[in-house]
């Protein structure tokens, strides 16, 4: 089949696509974009700048290795995650099966997917010398080091491209990201329980740093060669599931629907999985079995929430109110784990038509799995607090337990939310028009962690009193039950909100 020249096809689509838009649309478009940038970056200027280069150093060496495993293994797995390869919509449909060459094809996507991993890659050295490194007249030092974070961004990129084309060694190099995720966490926190921890004294001389960039730098330049002669391999499917990410990401912001987003994570993750029979727990309620099944599948998902739970010791330096609006955030996002049940039963309740439940027995039952992992978590999340951080002794794995009953409401209520409803009234304010569907959309949930208020005055005051004790766990169990009554019935079946 003789592959027919890509550029006129290109422009072909270009002239087509200018012509149906209004004039001067994409300069106003590029126009509004611009100005949106310099406005928010003249009033956050200084607050970035304090995160990429503050005025002392305030990280030792140890959380500086752990901050580049952090950093460079998540901007791994984000390549992965979305392609790194995709196409448009229109080119995954058309172009695709066309007879054009395939490597043509793919080139733009990798050449802008290559400058936001460098542009990336160069930010994250750069933040990480801001924060460890000594304050000396050492330009040329951190351009190289800024230089070497680029190179290291566009290596990952390489190897997440080889392995999208490549075979099952991509699935256990993302494991192994995700191990260096973990352990780069876990650095972290260990950083914050060493009394004197060892800090950088140094900067590397320009006579080792330029040899080593100038390798580097030779090395992606040959890779890349090797990976844009192989690009024609890429599988089609792998190039159609990366496109499908890449819209699905596009939709759910520009429409404000993050139920698309939610929904594509689902899709993904049945997808991949093998159907089998299972037997349910037989001495558990039918709907409760189903959760606690579900949630024992996601066993890497557990993992990661029991390495979550040390997170909060890193924000020991922050006020207390951010620590207990981490805590609680931590709290939806453990619950979470297991109300995937309650997102199908809320779309179509067929499975509750055929048990004969209504929705007050359905959300009862379903209830139990997610306060169970949420007060888990808390507990944990709080006893490491206890244990590494700077809260007064005292029953605080009891507080995290009281939290069980708000994380399941909260997080069940989440589960029950529907499509944004943009049929509600917008509001006019002095920037503009603010929609009201998507800003309703975005506190349900989250709005039923105010019944941890008590829990969030004790962490943020470092002192739990009997008192607020008792008043954490009346108000928590006293809550749900007020939730379950007033948003369910027992003479209607469906769950959405």
């Amino acid at each position: 089949m003789t592959a027919v020249p890509l550029s006129p096809v290109r422009r072909w689509i270009s002239r087509t696509q200018s012509s149906h838009r209004e004039r001067g649309a994409t300069l106003n478009s590029l126009y509004i974009g611009a100005l949106s940038v310099a406005i928010i970056g003249g009033m956050l200027h200084r607050q970035i700048a304090a995160i990429f280069w503050p005025s002392a150093p305030d990280t030792s060496a140890l959380a500086a290795g752990s901050l580049v495993a952090v950093c460079y293994g998540l901007l791994y797995l984000a390549l992965r995650r979305f392609g790194p390869l995709a196409l448009s919509r229109a080119a995954a449909s058309w172009l695709l099966t066309a007879p054009v060459s395939r490597r043509r094809l793919l080139l733009p996507s990798l050449r802008l997917t290559g400058i936001a991993a460098a542009v990336l890659g160069g930010l994250a050295a750069l933040a990480v010398v801001g924060h460890a490194a000594p304050r000396a007249e050492a330009g040329d030092e951190v351009a190289l080091l800024a230089a070497d974070g680029a190179l290291i961004g566009l290596v990952l990129l390489l190897v997440a491209t080889a392995a999208q084309a490549g075979g099952r060694w991509g699935d256990a190099l993302d494991r192994l990201a995700g191990l260096l995720v973990a352990a780069g966490l876990t650095g972290l926190v260990a950083a914050t329980m060493l009394d004197r921890p060892a800090v950088v004294t140094q900067w590397p001389p320009v006579s080792v740093l330029l040899p080593i960039t100038g390798a580097v730098a030779l090395v992606v330049l040959g890779a890349l060669g090797l990976v844009v002669r192989g690009l024609a391999a890429t599988p089609s499917d792998r190039i159609l599931d990366a496109s499908r990410v890449a819209g699905t990401l596009f939709d759910s912001a520009f429409g404000i629907e993050p139920s698309f987003l939610t929904d594509m994570i689902e899709r993904r993750y049945w997808a991949r999985r093998r159907l089998r029979s299972t037997r349910l727990f037989p001495r558990l309620p039918v709907l409760v079995a189903q959760d606690l099944l579900l949630t024992l599948r996601r066993r890497n998902r557990l993992v990661w929430l029991l390495l979550a739970a040390l997170l909060p010791v890193l924000l020991g330096g922050a006020p207390g109110w951010v620590l207990g609006a981490a805590v609680l955030l931590g709290l939806l996002i453990s619950g979470l784990t297991a109300t995937g049940n309650v997102k199908t039963d809320a779309g179509n309740p067929v499975l509750l038509r055929m048990l004969g439940l209504s929705s007050r027995q359905a959300v009862l039952q379903r209830l139990w799995v997610p306060g169970v992992l949420a007060g888990l978590w808390a507990a944990l999340a709080l006893t490491a607090l206890d244990l590494l951080g700077d809260l007064t002794s005292g029953p605080w794995w009891a507080l995290g337990l009281t939290l069980g009953p708000v994380g399941a409401a909260a997080a069940v209520h989440r589960a029950r939310v529907g499509f944004v409803r943009n049929e509600l009234l917008p509001l006019d304010t002095p920037m503009g028009t603010l929609s009201t569907g998507p800003l309703v959309n975005a506190v349900m949930g989250p709005d039923m962690l105010l019944l941890g208020i008590p829990a969030w005055i004790a962490i943020g005051t470092g002192t739990l009193t009997p008192t607020l004790l008792l008043l954490q766990a009346v108000i928590g169990v006293g809550g749900a039950r007020i939730y379950l009554s007033g948003t369910t019935a027992d003479d209607r079946t469906e769950l959405s909100n």
